[in-house]
């Protein structure tokens, strides 16, 4: 049965609202179990954050950057070449995430995130003999241990100090040059995206995804922590991926195995990313069909960093079994799984913003209605179908990471990795031409070129960035966010 484009405002809307509905009943849930058994260890439930109204000197600079996102972005993104749009996104949402962490002023929004007890700028120096720490970096997790780790260090594979160890060997010493690595590298998961929509859904979608993709509220948690440039690279490792099986690129799938196999040194969640990466040999089947020896390149890049810290005498699997000790040893084990389980989900509707809830629910129907077309080429009608899938498997990740119980709070930023690849579900309140289908267009949606307005009973794309906009700068405005 045909829909017209109100019964698909309609239906965006609810989406949008029941999203905003489970954001306030975690925080109205959340603020009474913190009151009476105070079991959450989170000042401002669901997210790990104070409330305290403030202006900074990004202020300024925030606005306006949302602004001429809001105004500019879905133009230029229709219109720019595409060597000019990668970079320019990339800029962009640099710019967005380093204005929005100035808001709290150089001091505390960047130089000292990376510096308090529980980051890895405090294990530094204890890192003087590489190989030594490696070796003995299990020895050192648990809470009963001698000098045990900090929080951050013991959570994580050492290649996530390592990267802080090595940029400080270099003369990029301290808080503000850790900092500054995270915003800029982890702003190239923007971009990193892009490049995945592009290869397996079309350049049409991608571009439609471009200024959501810039306009994150995710920025808010991405300047400056860490989990930002553990997103860039698993992003990295999933766009090269992309790249490598529609191209049928020998180096990139070598590079992508290469990052997919940091990513897991860096966090032990990023192994999640298998299933996004699964998505992707899915739609890219073809091109391994053509040429299955692309997958020795992969397995031989993946295989590269685990070999050598396993070489160096770090036990990946051990770890992550002291890890899981260290998680129950602390808060972690206190804070109630009934609880998070659920309101990870709000904290993951505040990262991605009311449009992704919309976008997510066209996703799932263009799933179901043309689940057929996700094995076709990325033209035509197969484009939404091929796009709803990889946002699906991200999802998926998300979720599996969510019932696990090791993500109970601050998944605002520990999430990164998945959340950002929920952002392209955006493209598709680009509303259809035809009542639910993707037709006309290389594109496959009947927007006018400057992308700005919808058809007709729908919200223009504006609207959508500038609710975006809106929940980021609220977040970062009246909350002081904390990991």
């Amino acid at each position: 049965m045909s829909r017209g484009p109100g019964q698909e405002l309609r239906r965006d809307l609810c989406a949008a609202g029941a999203a905003v509905l489970l954001v306030v009943t975690a925080a109205l849930v959340g603020h009474r179990v913190q009151r009476t058994s105070r079991t959450l260890f989170a000042d401002w439930p669901p997210l790990l954050a104070s409330w305290e109204p403030h202006l900074g000197p990004g202020t300024p600079a925030a606005v306006l950057v949302a602004v001429a996102v809001v105004a500019y972005g879905p133009s230029l993104a229709v219109r720019l070449p595409w060597r000019a749009l990668v970079p320019l996104s990339w800029g962009t949402a640099m710019a967005w995430i380093c204005s929005l962490a100035l808001v709290d002023g150089w001091h505390r929004g960047i130089a000292v995130r990376l510096t308090t007890p529980h980051e890895y700028l405090r294990a530094v120096d204890r890192f003087h003999d590489i190989p030594a720490a490696l070796r003995g970096f299990t020895g050192h997790i648990l809470l009963g241990s001698p000098d045990h780790w900090p929080a951050h260090v013991a959570g994580h594979p050492p290649a996530a100090t390592l990267t802080f160890v090595l940029l400080d060997r270099i003369g990029l010493r301290g808080g503000g040059w850790a900092g500054v690595w995270c915003i800029a590298v982890g702003a190239t998961a923007c971009a990193a995206v892009l490049v995945a929509v592009r290869a397996l859904a079309g350049e049409g979608l991608a571009r439609k995804a471009a200024p959501f993709l810039v306009l994150a509220p995710a920025a808010v948690w991405m300047g400056t922590s860490a989990d930002a440039y553990f997103a860039a690279v698993a992003a990295w490792a999933v766009a090269l991926l992309a790249l490598a099986v529609t191209g049928r690129s020998w180096g990139r799938a070598g590079a992508s195995g290469l990052l997919f196999g940091l990513a897991c040194y860096l966090s032990y969640g990023l192994t999640l990313v298998a299933l996004i990466a699964a998505a992707v040999l899915v739609l890219g089947r073809h091109g391994i069909r053509e040429r299955p020896v692309l997958l020795v390149p992969l397995l031989a890049g993946l295989a590269v960093v685990p070999a050598a810290f396993t070489l160096a005498g770090f036990n990946w699997w051990e770890a992550y079994r002291l890890l899981v000790t260290r998680y129950h040893q602390g808060v972690g084990g206190i804070r109630p799984y009934g609880y998070w389980v659920w309101a990870n989900l709000a904290c993951a509707v505040l990262v991605t913003g009311p449009a992704t809830a919309a976008g997510l629910r066209r996703a799932g129907a263009v799933l179901v209605r043309r689940r057929g077309d996700v094995l076709s080429r990325p033209a035509g009608s197969a484009a939404g179908a091929r796009l709803a899938l990889l946002v699906c498997a991200a999802l998926l990740a998300l979720l599996v990471a969510d019932l696990s119980g090791m993500s109970k709070a601050e998944t605002e930023r520990i999430w990164l990795p998945f959340t950002l690849w929920l952002l392209p579900a955006c493209a598709f309140l680009a509303l259809p031409c035809a009542s639910g289908s993707f037709l006309p267009r290389a594109s496959g949606f009947c927007p006018s070129p400057d992308s700005g307005s919808a058809p007709a009973g729908g919200i223009p794309l504006r609207a959508w960035l500038a609710a975006q906009a809106l929940l980021a700068l609220l977040l970062n405005h009246l909350l002081i966010t904390r990991w």
